[in-house]
């Protein structure tokens, strides 16, 4: 599965990871229902933020045990559950996101084909690939139909895509390269207003949805940079010349701006207001964090450190300073401090973060909205998120 929203289990809490799972097993089997079993290949994180959006616009507070008056059914069994039923997002708003996930997956499939990716570099795999392509633009341009949704603007922005790739070279704007991803998102984004009977949400919507495509195109070719470069492929990046710190002041200046258009949307309460809030301001930042590195964070100052002749101690000095370094915390807080038998920098503890192979470090605490154990947004902290 692709998708720049791939939160870990450290930042969401139980109920905001039940939710999530909701949306993306709901995107799913909404794939298989309208599309065949062969389409639930084109399952992506980023599809179910409109089955999210849709919902999050719409629903009320949840009665646990109703999944039928709440936009829920029990799915059965599933190897990717190992072989658990569980409650699974249906309706309108996950056969939104399964049209539009076809119609954005049949572009990446056709880009695919038109780099030479892997087996597509071979003719006739890229011209299945191709035909594959074709009928998942139909058949999404089928469901949206029934839906009120015109899928025109998605297709019109796959078909424009390699046109601006052949004119681009250095010094070409990347936001002209990306403009068929916003406008194709914008889309999606805004339609989810119509369907939950919200018009007064579909203009900030839409430019939440502008500003998404606009990220994720650039950060899906920041994270393919260095394997399009050994293959030879075409990157927006490379194309351009575009320098990474510029780069990532677009992506940073898209997360703001969806932020802020965000602001003007209105959410229905409860969990599934929480939960859009969290993927599209909360998650967002780490997506950039994820493909650029964390920002370097400068250390305050230390103290000037005098010159010793001879750092090595013998053990009850050593204990002797130890004990003193313990009792004036700069074992914990320091970073860094100097070991008291040998001399040689150490972290200090408070300085350490484990959180596995997730990308939360430097986690600040709860009421900072960023904390790894992913309470803030299920309220459990009482900041709630308007952070």
């Amino acid at each position: 599965m692709f998708g720049i929203i791939r939160p870990c289990r450290h930042r969401l809490s139980a109920s905001m990871r039940a939710e999530w799972m909701a949306h993306l097993c709901g995107l799913c089997l909404a794939l298989r229902s309208d599309h065949g079993q062969f389409a639930r290949i084109a399952t992506n994180y980023d599809g179910l933020v409109i089955s999210v959006l849709v919902e999050a616009q719409t629903a009320e507070a949840r009665t646990p045990g109703r999944h039928p008056a709440d936009g829920r059914r029990t799915a059965g069994p599933c190897p990717l559950r190992g072989m658990r039923t569980a409650p699974v997002a249906t309706g309108e708003g996950a056969r939104l996101a399964a049209s539009v996930s076809l119609v954005l997956a049949s572009a990446k499939l056709r880009d695919h084909a038109a780099d030479g990716d892997g087996v597509l570099a071979r003719r006739p795999a890229a011209a299945a690939a191709r035909r594959v392509a074709a009928a998942w633009d139909r058949a999404g341009a089928r469901s949206g139909a029934e839906l009120g949704f015109d899928t025109a603007p998605l297709v019109d922005a796959v078909e424009r895509q390699p046109g601006l790739e052949a004119l681009a070279g250095p010094g070409t704007p990347l936001t002209v390269l990306t403009e068929p991803t916003g406008t194709a998102t914008a889309a999606a984004f805004g339609h989810t207003a119509v369907l939950a009977g919200r018009p007064e949400n579909r203009a900030p919507l839409e430019e939440a949805g502008r500003l998404f495509g606009r990220l994720a195109h650039l950060l899906d070719a920041v994270e393919d940079l260095a394997d399009d470069a050994a293959s030879g492929a075409w990157n927006p990046v490379a194309a351009t010349g575009a320098d990474l710190a510029e780069v990532r002041r677009l992506c940073d200046d898209a997360v703001h701006g969806i932020r802020l258009a965000l602001d003007d949307v209105a959410f229905a309460r409860g969990a599934q207001g929480r939960l859009a809030h969290l993927l599209l301001v909360h998650e967002l930042p780490h997506a950039v964090d994820r493909a650029f590195g964390p920002p370097p964070v400068m250390p305050p100052p230390a103290p000037p450190e005098p010159p010793r002749r001879d750092r090595r101690r013998g053990p009850l000095r050593g204990c002797a300073v130890w004990t003193g370094l313990l009792c004036t915390g700069q074992l914990c807080c320091r970073d860094p401090f100097h070991d008291p038998w040998t001399g040689e920098p150490r972290q200090g503890w408070c300085h350490r973060c484990d959180c596995g192979d997730c990308d939360c470090s430097g986690c600040d605490g709860c009421c900072d909205c960023c904390n790894c154990c992913g309470n803030c947004c299920d309220g459990d902290c009482g900041c709630g998120c308007d952070c």
